[in-house]
């Protein structure tokens, strides 16, 4: 009987031995993950407002003649400094002076028909009422008196057509500026619409730059911007914003600006590339985790936020502006959230991940720039 009991024994411990193995497999976790969490920060930032741009000239004008003829007199050249109201080229106005004495000759004549028919009309009004002259005559002079009116109306009109041609035929600067370019020369016919000169004005200059969306609420009139430019590295040309776009532009994401600067001295010229720096702005409370914390993916901007009993939570967030190795997020965290900063390789929503410290060599260090495929995420957005 006790041999018996003692050949069961083995028998007893193997059962036990594969139903403990068993049970241990069955209730054994998947392996958490290891990572490397970074908080996200918020800090208080001073930083500079800075754009590119271009330079243009604040009034840029091409003459063109208004009447036709030939040049006689050119009286401006190209890179002369003009100023307003100044005569650069002429257009025959001897012909033109002729064409209104002309019509002023025509004008005088009408005037003295009308006078001579008033003067009818009132000798036949006094012989109607006196019944010698009928009221078909009288109607007869009325008439006549009312085209004579006509005439001189129509004769004022041709000599206002004159003077205005004698006008025209003197090509006068619009305003004060530079002669870029002269279109034609003495003896050419030119006829109407026909381009003459491209005057520019470049005292002040206009500068213009565009500013992301993140400074526009920053950006007002009369603010002070100091302009740099490749051709006088050293010296910053002090200037004044003078206009804000009323929008956004929906493609680039930006608010154009422009801001005139004096130019008395002729250094800055039109088409020269500027770089705009409108001072320091203070942002409080800015929100700003790691660059390689933030993976770039089809719906946008994405971080693993890491929540209760260290689980994963894929997060789709808004982003900002770069500050050296940090992005700025505008929605979808917290000051001090916990996120991954590396680890995303095999990552998924909702994985247990264990915390390590920086420079762990169990996490790897993610590819950049990659999108990742599948159930995990890998890459992160490049500035």
């Amino acid at each position: 009987m006790e041999s018996s009991v003692i050949r069961r024994l083995p028998c007893i411990a193997l059962l036990a031995a594969v139903a403990l193995a068993c049970g241990g497999q069955e209730d054994a976790a998947p392996a958490a993950r290891p990572v490397v969490l970074a908080s996200v920060d918020s800090r208080d930032l001073a930083e500079r407002i800075e754009a590119t741009g271009e330079l243009l000239a604040k009034e840029h004008a091409e003459l063109a003649a208004e009447v036709g003829g030939q040049v006689t007199a050119i009286q401006a050249e190209e890179g002369q400094a003009v100023v307003a109201g100044q005569v650069l080229l002429e257009i025959d106005p001897e012909r033109r002076r002729l064409e209104r004495d002309t019509a002023a000759a025509q004008l005088a004549e009408a005037q003295a028909n009308l006078a001579e028919s008033l003067r009818t009309l009132k000798r036949f009004e006094l012989l109607q009422s006196r019944a010698v002259e009928s009221q078909a005559k009288l109607d007869q002079v009325k008439t006549a008196v009312a085209t004579a009116r006509a005439r001189v109306d129509q004769g004022q009109a041709q000599l206002h057509m004159a003077e205005r041609a004698l006008r025209d035929s003197e090509v006068k600067a619009p305003f004060a500026g530079l002669v870029a370019r002269r279109l034609v020369s003495r003896g050419d016919y030119v006829s109407v619409a026909k381009p003459l000169y491209e005057l520019v004005s470049l005292d002040p200059i206009e500068v213009e730059f565009h500013v992301s969306e993140v400074d526009s609420g920053r950006v007002n009139l009369d603010r002070p911007v100091g302009v740099r430019v490749a051709s006088h590295p050293d010296v910053v040309f002090q200037g004044r914003v003078t206009m804000v776009a009323p929008t956004i532009d929906p493609k680039t994401r930006t608010l154009r600006v422009k801001a005139l600067i004096a130019n008395a001295d002729g250094r800055l010229r039109p088409g020269l590339f500027a770089r705009a720096d409108l001072g320091v702005a203070e942002r409080k409370g800015v929100l700003l985790v790691p660059e390689e914390a933030v993976l770039q993916r089809s719906d946008g901007a994405v971080v693993f936020r890491v929540g209760e009993g260290n689980r994963a939570e894929r997060t789709v967030i808004e982003t900002g502006a770069h500050h050296g190795q940090e992005i700025e997020v505008t929605k979808g965290l917290a000051a001090g959230d916990r996120v991954v900063l590396r680890g995303h390789a095999t990552l998924a929503d909702g994985m247990t991940v264990s915390p390590r410290p920086e420079g762990d060599a169990s996490v790897a260090a993610e590819p950049r720039g990659r999108l990742g495929g599948g159930h995990g995420e890998s890459g992160s957005m490049a500035p």
